[in-house]
């Protein structure tokens, strides 16, 4: 057997506070409700944990997680990067709209990630021209996108991670209405957009088992990273379920990389594939925000799942228990991290899994 390891995430929000520490940041402007300034963010930030530093290096915000890449060395990185990456004053009015400065790119690559998918509901904050700098940006640093792009067949084409046994990890990536992807931006023949499903019915099972069966060719590992459900809650409806265990069983997909919650959701295992139904959010500038405790959405996990290149079936699940700090991701404390085995186990009860704390202080997910 030749397995593959991913490193896998929740969201990574560079825009907004983020951005105002690294090196180049934008015009702080916001267009929110209450807050009218991204250094608001850094302050509430700074009033829970102390001061942050100013003008950081590219590498600051990965923190301790830059030591478990090094350990674990996946074969690909793939993050859902929820903020638009432009100079672009286009900024549409959702309320809350996220960007960074194109200057601090650098501090994606600087983890190494392979690919990036942007069929979320923040990559087009700063309109079309913001989502187009933002594929050129990425690009330009070498960086592989999925779900967005210049025209509806650039968004649906997967992006291809070349691995060294010749294979690839290939990476789909679709958003939904249900995290909040406005209809209008889903893209069309001849404009940008983000790959958008409009529900979980069979047809929008098919679109992806097309553009997977299209790409996918014996050796690869597909990924199908999905930004769907709302922000808090850890319901999983029977839709979900089933149209997750449908791009498994008719669409061809490896692994489900499932995200949009603010906080880690229940995993499945079926028919030998995994189902990150949540992932949670692991980069943000949310520190110091009140409401919704219960859901301790400063903690985080690394998903590092292995799996077999000859049939696509998963064989393990480490995860690696963080927590967000000064914009940095520190691994968690040991009652932080059984804390988050509890609640995998209590959410996984229903699929058949749990998580079991190591010696080390990881997780390992168990299921069967």
């Amino acid at each position: 057997m030749r397995a593959v390891t991913l490193f896998l995430c929740g969201d990574v929000m560079t825009g907004r506070g983020i951005d105002q520490v690294l090196a180049r940041p934008s015009d702080p402007a916001l267009h929110e409700g209450y807050v009218r300034s991204a250094l608001g963010y850094v302050a509430l930030a700074e009033s829970l944990h102390g001061t942050i530093p100013r003008g950081v290096a590219p590498d600051y915000l990965w923190g301790d997680a830059l030591a478990e890449l090094a350990r674990v060395m996946p074969d690909a990185r793939v993050v859902n990067l929820e903020t638009a990456v432009t100079t672009s004053d286009d900024w549409q009015p959702k309320g809350i709209n996220y960007r960074m400065h194109p200057a601090n790119v650098p501090c994606l690559t600087a983890a190494g990630i392979d690919c990036c998918a942007l069929a979320n509901n923040h990559v087009l904050d700063w309109g079309p021209a913001g989502l187009v700098e933002t594929l050129d940006a990425l690009r330009a640093a070498g960086l592989r996108t999925a779900g967005a792009g210049r025209n509806r067949q650039e968004a649906e084409t997967p992006a291809a991670i070349p691995l060294a046994s010749g294979g690839r990890v290939l990476v789909a990536a679709y958003g939904m209405p249900s995290s909040g992807v406005p209809e209008d931006w889903a893209a069309t023949d001849s404009a940008p957009g983000v790959a958008a499903l409009e529900d979980l019915s069979d047809r929008s099972v098919a679109r992806v088992a097309r553009a997977v069966g299209a790409a996918k060719r014996p050796g690869d590992v597909a990924v199908a990273s999905i930004h769907w459900g709302g922000n808090w809650g850890y319901g999983i409806s029977r839709a979900e379920r089933r149209f997750a265990r449908a791009l498994v069983d008719e669409a061809g997909v490896d692994v489900v990389h499932g995200h949009s919650s603010h906080h880690a959701k229940a995993i499945e295992v079926h028919a030998g594939k995994l189902i990150l139904y949540g992932c949670g959010d692991f980069v943000n500038d949310y520190e110091g925000i009140s409401g919704y405790e219960s859901f301790r959405g400063d903690l985080g996990l690394m998903y590092f799942p292995s799996i077999d290149t000859a049939t696509g079936r998963f064989v393990r699940l480490e995860l690696v228990p963080t927590q967000m700090r000064n914009f940095r991701v520190q691994r968690a404390s040991a009652p932080d991290g059984q804390w988050l085995a509890d609640l995998l186990s209590q959410e996984g009860r229903a699929f058949g899994t749990r998580a079991r704390v190591r010696e080390d202080g990881r997780l390992e997910l168990m299921w069967g």
